[in-house]
């Protein structure tokens, strides 16, 4: 029997603090509008999307707080700005649920995720609501049981 070829992984960098801070409603997947420089850093995984978010303004989704740091052979008659703003391509009726969802007490719109999606980079963006403290120690708290409850019945089975 042969063996299936090993897909290769595109994903670039996933935000796992954004599953710890938010209940992560809905996602969307959105372009970005990116620079030649930035493409090549990204290729490299040279992205940080630890405190970046979506913001709505005129119509428009624009990412902020994404750090995508420069490549030491970078062009020198380039500008690099790494926290610069970068417009997301959404469809106008994405648009229009996503700004809608924001104006909701407690709901935010942060990127979960990029990754490639054959030769362009996408961004998963999801629609969130805020996690008190107690509910993040009932999450940690249901983590941990379902690793004993595991460990458990593998036991059990030998």
């Amino acid at each position: 029997m042969a063996k299936k070829p090993k897909l290769p992984d595109n994903t670039i960098v996933v935000n796992k603090k954004a599953r710890h801070d938010f209940f992560i409603e809905d996602t969307f997947e959105a372009g970005i509008a990116l620079q030649g420089w930035e493409v090549k850093a990204l290729r490299l995984k040279k992205v940080q999307l630890v405190d970046s978010y979506v913001l709505m303004k005129d119509g428009e989704a624009w990412l902020l707080g994404c750090r995508i740091s420069p490549l030491d052979t970078a062009s020198t008659h380039t500008v690099c700005e790494p926290d610069r703003t970068r417009k997301l391509l959404l469809h106008k009726s994405e648009l229009a649920r996503l700004f809608t969802a924001t104006e909701a007490k407690g709901h935010t719109c942060v990127c979960t995720k990029l990754y490639w999606k054959d030769h362009l980079v996408k961004a998963q963006i999801a629609l969130a609501k805020g996690k008190q403290s107690h509910d993040k120690r009932a999450t940690v708290k249901e983590r941990e049981w379902n690793i004993d409850r595991q460990r458990i019945v593998r036991q059990h089975n030998r």
